[in-house]
């Protein structure tokens, strides 16, 4: 039977009340009115059982509140780190987007985002089976271009870029949606490649850069020596100044 959002959402607010929380039960004394029509429906499937004013999860109910927790702080973690929600709305948008992972997209994109362990409110995120198969902790499959390491390759996923005219300048250089890229190193500036171009830019924007990785491949020595300025045709550029140079 599939449960409507209301009830989903009780489930979740019992869940966080007798499991995180001090409470044994949740007290039925000041349910919304789609809050009590919810509290039917779980009664009727024997997820939750209602004994002297309160409610609480039955052996059946845990298991499903506890996915429903976890789908909701999945959705959150995606809104922050994939597309930027604002505080102010990640809980309702997280509310709303927690439903669409229940059609086997939870574990998806929990690999996707590397099997992270609590939600931006510092909440634990329950693992899910896909956690428990991973021995060790997974790559992420989308990642800021500040957190890959040397030599590691892949497309630009999207560029998050809190003002325009960072914007602008990433797409002047060629950083689109779809380009091949690949970090040369990161430090003492992130010096990455697209296409014959080197760019070198600091962590800021390296952090706006998000690339769907790939496989790493090893990079050739001609490829290593370019940000020194060494091998035919290279150029660097550093924010609208280059540096070209060759052999």
């Amino acid at each position: 039977m599939e449960l409507e959002e209301k009830a989903e959402e009780l489930l979740e607010t019992i869940w966080i009340c007798t499991e995180e929380g001090t409470e044994d039960s949740l007290a039925v004394v000041g349910l919304r009115e789609e809050e009590k029509e919810a509290t039917e429906q779980l009664l009727k499937v024997d997820y939750i059982m209602a004994t002297d004013g309160h409610l609480r999860l039955t052996k059946r109910g845990r298991p499903v509140a506890r996915n429903v927790v976890r789908r909701h702080r999945l959705a959150e973690r995606l809104l922050t780190d994939v597309l930027g929600t604002s505080d102010m709305l990640l809980h309702e948008k997280a509310c709303k987007f927690e439903h669409l992972l229940d059609r086997g997209l939870d574990e998806s994109i929990c690999s996707l985002l590397g099997h992270p362990k609590i939600c931006p409110h510092s909440k634990p995120i329950p693992p899910g089976g896909c956690c428990q198969q991973e021995r060790a902790p997974a790559p992420k499959l989308v990642s800021p271009l500040s957190r890959l390491s040397p030599r590691q390759k892949g497309k630009v996923a999207y560029i998050y870029a809190t003002e325009s005219s960072q914007l602008q300048k990433l797409m002047a250089m060629g950083i689109l949606p779809g380009a091949s890229i690949s970090l040369i190193r990161g430090f003492p500036s992130y010096v990455f490649q697209i296409g014959q171009t080197q760019f070198a830019v600091d962590k800021e924007i390296a952090k706006a850069i998000y690339v769907r990785l790939v496989e790493p491949e090893t990079i050739s020595e001609t490829q290593e020596e370019l940000p020194h300025g060494r091998g035919r045709g290279c150029r660097l550029r550093r924010f609208g100044r280059w540096w070209s140079k060759r052999s």
